[in-house]
């Protein structure tokens, strides 16, 4: 039976979504965004040689397509050299530019509701949930109550937190509410319980996902997030890719935060860690998944690290490491098998502000030389998989 694996690059959007416009950065509207694209520009000019030099060089990706697909979200004639590969540009109906409303359109299942999200204000949470989390966390308060960049609030208020215990809690432009503690000042398990007990008010919020984000370290030495994060997300509310797979007696792995994201729903088997671990479990899984099954794998640190950060180089550099190594797992693949290679919103370095931006994305298909797909929609991803798999999309 053949085999699935896909892959989303967090953030690696490609530009052009026809309402962009309706999309902000602050008072910014997103209209001319493009990840890569600008990223390229940035690399060309030599404004990005931290860690790297020169042109952004990514052969394996651009063999499946992607400058093509880049061309064809922007609207650009697509150049004859693109040959038999399979590779189009996907646009999103969902009214958000977040990672629950991505994965959930490219899994087939556009999000029914608009998402709802904390004014940029102080405080940014209404007092009866700010109580309510205080009660939750058994503290007599609850610190930093607004919008914050998860790296500059821990650096702000770690050490208040670990002389007070109170949880620091704050949100950003996405639909979240993000709660950091320390490991051994709060306590991982503290922290994860917390984050449980407060998501189904959340969630009864339409609030998208709920966020452990651990930390240790100390105030002289500077706080540092771990890899233990966790996402409580709301419910997909019908069936989704992972369901039909299984649904079918097919095995579904999750490596990345995939399995937070989907709440578990069809999910057989989790694997976790950082990006570089993450590429390993992928490439043990390109190995060993059994027949008929879907791989589905998420690479965050695109968005985590260097997208909301703006750092231009940084983003480079790991799309030149993603391209490396994701070419070593191509040629490894069976007969029979694709690798879809996608993303779930943009996040363009170069952009103003820290927020996603709303563009297109890339899908590349390795494995199958069936041609240009064209402008299609984030749910034709799934579409897609499915049929490959031989199994029904769930109506």
């Amino acid at each position: 039976m053949p085999r699935a694996f896909l892959v989303v690059m967090d953030s690696v959007g490609i530009g052009g979504a026809p309402d962009a416009e309706s999309y902000f950065n602050g008072d910014v509207p997103d209209t001319g965004a493009n990840t890569l694209g600008h990223i390229m520009q940035a690399c060309a000019r030599g404004g990005a040689e931290e860690g790297r030099s020169g042109p952004l060089k990514l052969p394996n990706l651009m063999a499946l397509g992607l400058v093509e697909a880049m061309a064809l979200a922007e609207g650009e004639t697509v150049p004859p050299s693109a040959g038999n590969a399979t590779f189009g540009a996907a646009t999103e109906v969902s009214r958000g530019k977040d990672t629950p409303s991505g994965h959930w359109e490219l899994a087939g299942l556009p999000v029914p509701w608009d998402w709802h999200y904390f004014p940029d204000k102080r405080p940014a949470f209404p007092d009866d949930l700010a109580d309510f989390v205080v009660e939750a966390a058994g503290t007599t308060g609850i610190l930093g109550n607004c919008h914050a960049s998860g790296t500059r609030i821990i650096a702000d208020l770690g050490a208040q937190h670990c002389e007070t215990g109170w949880p620091i809690c704050y949100t950003s432009a996405d639909s979240v509410f993000q709660v950091a503690a320390h490991e051994e000042c709060f306590g991982l398990d503290r922290l994860l319980t917390l984050c449980k007990a407060i998501a189904p008010r959340l969630h009864g919020m339409t609030v998208g996902r709920v966020i452990a984000r651990p930390f240790t370290g100390s105030a002289d030495e500077g706080f540092t997030r771990t890899a233990n994060r966790r996402d409580f997300a709301i419910m997909p509310p019908a069936p989704v890719l992972t369901n039909w797979v299984q649904d079918a007696g097919q095995k579904v792995y999750a490596v990345g935060k995939i399995g937070d994201i989907f709440s578990m729903q069809g999910i057989d088997e989790v694997r976790k860690g950082t990006d570089a671990q993450l590429m390993r479990h992928l490439g043990d899984l390109v190995e060993e998944a059994e027949p008929g099954s879907l791989t589905f794998a998420n690479f965050v640190e695109f968005d985590s690290l260097y997208g909301h950060r703006r750092d231009v180089a940084g983003y480079a550099r790991h799309l030149e490491w993603f391209d490396t190594e994701i070419g070593k797992l191509l040629g490894r693949l069976q007969p029979g098998d694709i690798m879809v290679l996608t993303a779930d919103h943009g996040n363009d370095p170069t952009w103003v502000g820290t927020d996603h931006t709303r563009e297109r994305v890339p899908v590349l298909v390795a494995g199958d030389t069936a041609g240009p797909l064209g402008l299609i929609g984030f749910r034709d991803v799934a579409a897609l998989v499915a049929r490959h798999l031989g199994v029904g999309t769930g109506g």
